[in-house]
């Protein structure tokens, strides 16, 4: 029989992250997503955005768009960091989610498949913490760049050795 349980064990990586392993460069890559018509209503579900331009194909169509746009905050979503394993490698050293910012480069509409990226853009060292700068990215199928942002979080240093 194999040892005994141990949920402080049960991690989805083995190794924790401090502030001091992470390079600038470094990429986390996040699971690509066609943009379906459900993910839209459950997004202006969940939203409370009821413009037509989000849930009416023919509104869309008749303003010469293919079919519905996406809410900028339906592609920003994309880039949450708990899609991949980022929060996985700073579970015990995650201070905070600091802030966030993004610019739209081109519409996204049903039928889109988007590819979200981060990669580490900035490292400040603290005292203690440091600021993880993750530059978000979203490319669609046809390798277009439609959101670029950034993504800070405090991240701890290494704790001391006891003793």
């Amino acid at each position: 029989m194999s040892e005994a349980f141990d949920p402080a064990r049960h991690r989805m990586v083995s190794e924790q992250r401090w502030f001091e392993d992470f390079t600038t460069g470094e990429r986390f890559l996040l699971p690509s997503r066609t943009m379906t018509e459900a993910i839209f209503l459950a997004f202006q579900a969940a939203s409370g955005d009821n413009h037509p331009v989000h849930y009416d194909a023919e509104y869309c169509r008749a303003r010469g768009m293919p079919h519905m746009l996406a809410h900028g905050l339906q592609t920003l979503i994309q880039t949450a960091p708990g899609a991949g394993l980022f929060p996985y490698l700073v579970e015990d050293s995650l201070v905070g989610f600091l802030e966030q910012s993004s610019r739209f480069h081109k519409p996204v509409f049903v039928g889109d498949t988007l590819y979200p990226a981060l990669e580490v853009a900035e490292l400040t060292p603290r005292r203690s913490t440091g600021v993880v700068g993750l530059a978000s990215t979203v490319h669609n199928q046809r390798r277009e760049l439609v959101l670029e942002g950034m993504m800070r979080f405090i991240i701890r240093k290494r704790p001391a050795p006891a003793g």
